[in-house]
């Protein structure tokens, strides 16, 4: 069928609509329409190019895929060579290459263009009137494998260049990464699906690249910075005759992506302080680098210098230190961290990475010990970038001796002895002496100390930090042991601060059941869940010795929760502390509840809005909890009362919606009185 003029008009003008939307989104990364319009418009495009095939044109922003798999890659002879660069270590380097070109010159001062040096691929991209016509790789600077299909794929990389002054014959180079983000998901993905994951962003960006298969690349969130040229014919060939930094404008203006980290710097005094600001930048910026490279700016000057066999005399790459080495495994032990979570911890033969020497690296987990296939013995590579821990990242096969051994959690804490368990679903394995463990001590004093737990005013997290240093606390229970002369010598600790802090420690030991649970600290048992385990139980004893069939049938108590207590309560070191604390003055009223009748406003959720002008509304809060409510802050088809006092907000108008029942303060009231 043949298009009408202003279907084909449409076509033309959905185009260019598009490819400027894909300009603001990939390159210029501000958006102009939501998501939902760009895909609008796009279905349009499709739809008319469905019904007019005749009209569909490589340039499309609908010929992103769709190309079928390659049995090869094709060979590419690149006109201009892709050049590598010249490589400085140190400032000393730097200084010297300077000399060299102002020498050369015969200059005493030279700008330079400096940007950062992408950890990717190298690609050269050929237009023709404005169109793609080629994508390669740079291979060994000489030929590469033709890449057309793929880079076609990638969002970032026109396949029409905007305005209408660009070169007859434009061959531009750049860099194809994947960003820290784009590689998170990709693995994610990867595991999600059962594939094998990839070891760092640059491999990833070039196997995807090298696809035969183009659908593969498209799903692969791949992108690029330009940052040179090789062939140019044609009009607009006085972007030779400038500087770098223009040229790059000029780029920018035709729709082609560069990095926003270019800066021109004088000398090397202003390299190098543009290299000392990325550096302290670097494991911020949403992509990896290797380095900076530094450009004579003046395009003639860069004529003048010319080249050597296989790199420019204009051009350096000053390198940042290496963030992956080799290193033997010599060991792994296991360190028990603050929540009581247990981590296998790599013992390296020392190997300076990163700018440090490294000796230990985290294995994470039992589940990525498996998946790497990490042996004692084995030779393996260490990650370490700028302050995160280092990490072990793989192993290196070829280098594997024959006598390696595997690693085993081990099935007690190797700090406290208290079995450790992993949770069904859980990659983390957990030492349960949480309460009696050193390793996890002073974070369960804190929380036991807290406002909502037993609020023991005074003790803060320096205080315990103290405390525990001076080796005045074996446990929670030594708490109530302390004297005034124990704190009285402690920094900052003067008599009278000394004396309110023992005070409100006496203060604390009378307290509800709901509280202690909660201030132990089990792992899932917030304020709610403690309070529903005290009113269904009514004593401590008949908690500490419920199965956890018995545990579920508790409101907001699930099987997850329900294991944690159980498992928390058959820890006998838990049981010790608990018992010591008790015998140390820790009191509550303890009551016998009959399970089949339970409190008058079990299973019925709450939601409070607007002030009430006769409680406050933690008042309120704890009132609906004492008789077995539960309060929510968001109003949904589950909530069963919503009470409104003055200036109500949005909440009052949902729940209208919903249909849910409407208190005000009077009913409210009346509610309560009657229960």
């Amino acid at each position: 069928m043949a298009a009408g003029d202003q279907d084909s008009r449409r076509i033309v003008a959905l185009r260019e609509e598009l490819a400027h939307h894909n300009h603001c989104y990939y390159v210029l990364d501000a958006p102009e329409v939501p998501d939902a319009e760009y895909d609008r418009l796009f279905r349009q495009l499709q739809s008319l190019e469905e019904k007019y095939p005749a009209l569909v044109t490589p340039d499309s922003p609908t010929q992103r895929v769709g190309a079928k798999p390659l049995k090869a890659f094709s060979e590419v002879h690149h006109g201009v060579p892709m050049l590598s660069l010249a490589n400085a270590f140190d400032e000393g380097g730097v200084k010297d290459f300077h000399r060299r070109a102002c020498e050369r010159l015969g200059v005493e001062h030279i700008d330079y263009s400096c940007e950062t040096k992408l950890d990717g691929l190298a690609v050269s991209l050929l237009y023709e009137n404005g169109v793609l016509v080629r994508g390669a790789t740079r291979g060994d600077g000489r030929s590469g494998e033709d890449v057309t299909q793929n880079v076609r794929t990638i969002d970032s990389i026109p396949l029409r260049l905007l305005g209408k002054d660009a070169p007859r014959v434009l061959e531009v180079r750049g860099e194809v990464f994947i960003s820290r983000a784009g590689f998170a998901r990709l693995n994610r993905a990867q595991r999600a699906e059962g594939g094998k994951q990839f070891a760092n962003p640059r491999n990833a960006a070039a196997g995807s690249l090298r696809q035969l298969d183009p659908r593969i690349t498209a799903a692969r969130p791949l992108e690029i910075y330009i940052y040179g040229v090789g062939v140019v014919e044609g009009p607009a060939d006085e972007i030779l005759a400038g500087t770098y930094s223009a040229m790059l404008e000029r780029f920018r203006d035709w729709g082609l992506r560069t990095s926003p980290e270019t800066r021109v710097a004088r000398d090397a005094e202003g390299c190098i302080a543009y290299y000392r600001d990325i550096m302290a930048r670097r494991d911020k910026l949403p992509y990896e680098i290797d380095g900076v490279v530094y450009k004579v700016n003046r395009l003639d000057q860069q004529d003048a210098l010319g080249a050597v066999s296989r790199a420019p005399r204009w051009a350096l790459a000053h390198k940042f230190p290496a963030q992956e080495e080799m290193t033997v495994l010599k060991g792994i032990e296991v360190q028990v961290g603050r929540t009581g979570t247990l981590t296998p911890v790599a013992r390296l033969e020392p190997v300076f990475v990163g700018g440090a020497t490294v000796t230990n690296a985290t294995l994470h987990n039992q589940d990525e010990v498996k998946r790497k296939d990490v042996r004692i013995g084995d030779t393996v590579v260490v990650r370490r970038a700028g302050d995160v821990i280092p990490e072990v990242v793989s192993v290196v096969m070829s280098k594997r001796p024959k006598h390696t051994r595997r690693f085993k959690m081990p099935e007690r804490c190797p700090v406290c002895d208290s079995k450790v368990e992993r949770p069904e679903g859980e990659s983390a394995a957990r030492c349960t002496g949480g309460l009696y463990c050193a390793a996890q001590r002073r974070e369960a004093i804190k929380h036991f100390a807290s406002r909502r737990a037993m609020d023991i005013e005074g003790l803060g997290d320096k205080l315990v930090d103290q405390l525990d240093e001076q080796g005045m606390l074996s446990d929670l229970s030594d708490l109530y042991r302390l004297k005034l002369e124990d704190l009285a010598g402690l920094e900052r600790m003067g008599e009278k601060s000394a004396k309110n802090l023992i005070d409100a420690l006496k203060k604390s030991q009378s307290t509800t059941l709901a509280r202690f649970l909660y201030a132990l600290g089990i792992r899932d048992v917030g304020e709610t869940t403690a309070r529903s385990l005290a009113n269904y139980c009514g004593k401590l004893e008949t908690l500490m010795h419920a199965e956890e069939e018995v545990l579920q049938e508790i409101p907001d108590v699930g099987p997850v929760v329900a294991g944690n207590v159980h498992t928390f309560f058959r820890e006998s070191h838990n049981r010790q502390v608990i018992r010591k604390l008790i015998k140390r003055g820790m009191n509550w009223p303890e009551g016998v509840v009959d399970r089949d009748k339970l409190q008058p406003l079990s299973g019925k959720t709450f939601v409070l809005t607007g002030t009430l002008d006769s409680m406050g509304r933690d008042e309120a809060k704890a009132k609906l909890q004492a008789l077995g409510a539960k309060v929510t802050g968001s109003v949904s088809a589950k909530t069963s009362y919503v009470v409104v006092g003055v200036d109500p907000g949005s909440k009052a108008t949902k729940a209208e919606q919903l249909g849910v029942v409407m208190l005000d303060e009077k009913a409210f009231l009346k509610l309560l009185s009657k229960k």
